[in-house]
């Protein structure tokens, strides 16, 4: 079994205070459909773990210039998208990871999911 990481990509315009979301009532569908996709990630035995993440704008980035620690505020690339949310699932295979993929995009509507195996 292999683990893989779902990462959900969601828009993000800093020029935008707030950024388009759905409505209360397609945000709730929305939200139902991703629980049923990962309620059944769990009884199929796949489902290791789940979050939404904070805006990027939350981020720090820490990094090292020789012995100093240094912190930087927003995230550390800029750009269209950021991760909003992920997922980890332990699969048999690629494929399977995949499948479950694609039914998380599914639920999720329009928001594109990436999938990649932990080494």
């Amino acid at each position: 079994m292999t683990q893989y990481l779902l990462a959900i990509q969601q828009p993000d315009d800093p020029t935008d205070p707030e950024p388009q979301r759905p409505d209360d009532e397609t945000l709730a569908a929305i939200m139902r459909d991703v629980d049923r996709v990962r309620s059944d990630m769990a009884e199929a035995g796949v489902w290791v773990f789940s979050g939404g993440l904070a805006a990027a704008a939350s981020a720090t980035v820490v990094r090292t210039r020789g012995d100093e620690v240094l912190l930087t505020d927003g995230p550390y690339a800029e750009g269209k998208e950021h991760i909003g949310g992920l997922t980890i699932l332990d699969c048999a295979d690629l494929d399977d990871a995949l499948h479950w993929a694609g039914r998380l995009a599914r639920a999720l509507r329009s928001l594109p999911v990436e999938v990649r195996p932990f080494q």
